[in-house]
């Protein structure tokens, strides 16, 4: 009993601290690891094994941020000139919508990863206010968020889903997530897509919206930003396993419809980790239809949820508050959708 209220509790504050609290908004990714060293401590899961896994698996998606962060750096003038050249040629406003659209169904074969960092570095180039900027990173993130689920490559709960259900009833294969979902996830990314287009209220010049020269990024700074996805990753590693007591408990049995609101918990924690403990084979195409659209809608609503969120938010410097003042009532939106779809047409 005591276990479950100190785990419950760190789930409340790994939620409401970011809000509140201006230091912890300001050193998310300490904050997120230190929390995940508390949580993994409580509930003495502590092993060589899982101290291998939080130093080794942060590694290539903090490298990917590193190395491109060093290519944008080289062919920084280039990148200006054509994203420049697409806003000219196309306007603000479709570039904003194509670029959003087309990295969500792109994510599932070029990694969440590096999706997201092209989205950054096209955010940094078009000259937009800063809330304009903050609608765009987060549509576009849930975009890739949820696109990249698309096949076992895009991103890590593509893999675990298709690993956990390859034998039968469901002898899932490669195609096995767009059979199931191409239907959510090319509609949720239209949707999007729509919502990027009308960021901007009317067409413009694109002179407006160009930026001619934009400062090279620091050494320093790309190194900081390599470090902090690192701790940010490792952190939700360490806070995903120590929180599967408490996860186990409380998902563990319930049906779809149940999970589908209790997944919200995917705005902090990983989904791929969620996944792993409620997936079971013997589970109906309903109910995972019920568990993975929940999964991965959630997981834009709030910073910690993805990869994607992480990496812009940390070029960009997007904070808490910011994301989840578009990111989750967004995010609800979305999941009363989609639950009401599949509930009534499936």
């Amino acid at each position: 009993m005591l276990l479950d209220f100190l785990l419950a509790f760190i789930v409340v504050i790994v939620i409401v601290m970011p809000l509140i609290n201006k230091y912890v908004e300001e050193n998310l990714e300490i904050f997120i690891l230190i929390t995940g060293l508390l949580a993994a401590t409580i509930s003495n899961i502590w092993d060589w094994n899982l101290v291998k896994i939080t130093l080794e698996h942060p590694i290539m998606i903090s490298l990917t941020v590193l190395i491109m962060g060093i290519l944008f750096k080289i062919f920084n003038r280039q990148i200006i000139i054509f994203i420049n050249k697409v806003v000219k040629t196309i306007g603000v406003r479709w570039t904003l919508a194509l670029s959003t659209f087309i990295l969500g169904l792109i994510s599932s074969v070029i990694t969440a990863i590096v999706a997201s960092l092209i989205l950054s570095e096209i955010a940094s180039v078009i000259n937009l206010k800063r809330q304009e900027k903050i609608k765009f990173i987060v549509y576009a993130c849930f975009a890739i968020g949820i696109g990249a689920v698309l096949t076992p490559v895009g991103e890590p709960l593509g893999t675990i889903i298709i690993s956990k259900l390859s034998g039968a009833p469901h002898n899932a294969d490669f195609f096995f997530m767009i059979d199931l979902l191409w239907v959510y996830i090319l509609s949720a990314n239209l949707f999007l897509s729509v919502l990027s287009y009308k960021i901007i209220k009317k067409e413009s010049v694109f002179e407006e919206h160009i930026i001619k020269n934009k400062a090279d990024t620091k050494n320093r700074e790309i190194l900081y930003r390599f470090i902090k996805v690192y701790a940010f990753v490792a952190g939700l590693i360490l806070l995903g396993d120590g929180l599967k007591p408490l996860a186990y408990k409380t998902v563990g049995h319930l049906g779809g419809m149940e999970l589908y609101w209790i997944n919200i918990l995917s705005a902090v924690l990983d989904n791929a980790t969620l996944a792993a403990i409620e997936i079971v084979p013997e589970m109906s195409v309903v109910t995972l239809k019920y568990l993975i659209v929940s999964l991965i809608i959630s997981g834009g609503m709030m910073i910690p949820g993805n990869i994607p969120n992480i990496i812009c938010a940390s070029k960009l410097k997007i904070t808490s508050k910011e994301w989840i003042k578009v990111g989750f009532p967004l995010g609800m939106i979305m999941l009363v959708f989609y639950f009401l779809f599949i509930r009534f047409i499936n």
